[in-house]
């Protein structure tokens, strides 16, 4: 089974958000729950940027990572109290593609580093708040063969879009909206079928594909013309 490693050498050490992971992963099933909010990003041009994404993790997470982070023991995690521990969760994003996978048709898109990155803690929760630019901005005449989605591809994060507004177009082309689309309802049996084989061949990229079958996308709509 796929485990997060406990990789901060402080007092403290804490599970990062994408630590090192074991092989296996088709053994794994969630262990860390996060809540999706996203910003699609657009420039003057009305071109796609890159994404602002407001990851909030579920309370048993959240309490375990801010565990021994209260430095100045005032009752508050402050950002710079948690600066130490939002630098390790991007910094282990990259080996999972940022659990962003934005394609144009079937091609995925390449991404830059993370970046205007911090976690914040209220009400017992964690959030992480991360900008990730697209390598190069993607034209309007091609949002129609667009689409997007956050999941984890080890099945150990359990990303869920939010309840309400999950995804928001930032300075978009007037008219333009995001549509959710669910998974096919053949996913599950495809999913199964592919874990059946999974310990052959490359398990990794077994299970990326199943958990590609279980995830929402996000695709943008625009008037026509």
């Amino acid at each position: 089974m796929r485990r997060f490693h406990l990789i901060l050498p402080a007092v403290r050490a804490v599970l990062a958000l994408a630590a090192l992971i074991a092989p296996s992963a088709v053994a794994a099933h969630p262990h860390v729950w996060v809540t999706v909010e996203t910003e699609v990003v657009y420039n003057e041009q009305k071109a796609i940027t890159g994404f602002r994404h407001k990851w909030t993790f579920d309370e048993g997470y959240s309490r375990f990572a801010v565990e021994g982070r209260d430095l100045n023991r005032d009752g508050n995690y402050d950002r710079e109290e948690l600066a130490e521990l939002a630098e390790v969760n991007i910094s282990s994003l990259k080996e999972f593609d940022f659990f962003t996978f934005p394609k144009l048709g079937g091609t995925l898109l390449p991404r830059e580093e993370p970046k205007d990155y911090w976690l914040e803690y209220h009400d017992g929760l964690l959030t992480l708040y991360l900008t990730l630019p697209l390598t190069t901005p993607l034209a309007a005449d091609k949002i129609k063969n667009f689409s997007f989605a956050v999941y984890d591809p080890t099945f150990y994060v359990d990303f869920a879009l939010a309840e309400k507004d999950p995804i928001r177009l930032s300075a978009a082309p007037p008219g333009c909206a995001p549509v959710i689309k669910e998974p096919h309802p053949d996913a599950a049996q495809r999913g199964a079928q592919t874990l059946s084989q999974a310990f052959s061949g490359n398990p990794d990229a077994e299970a990326a594909s199943i958990a590609e079958q279980y995830a929402r996308s996000v695709h943008i709509v625009c008037p026509a013309g």
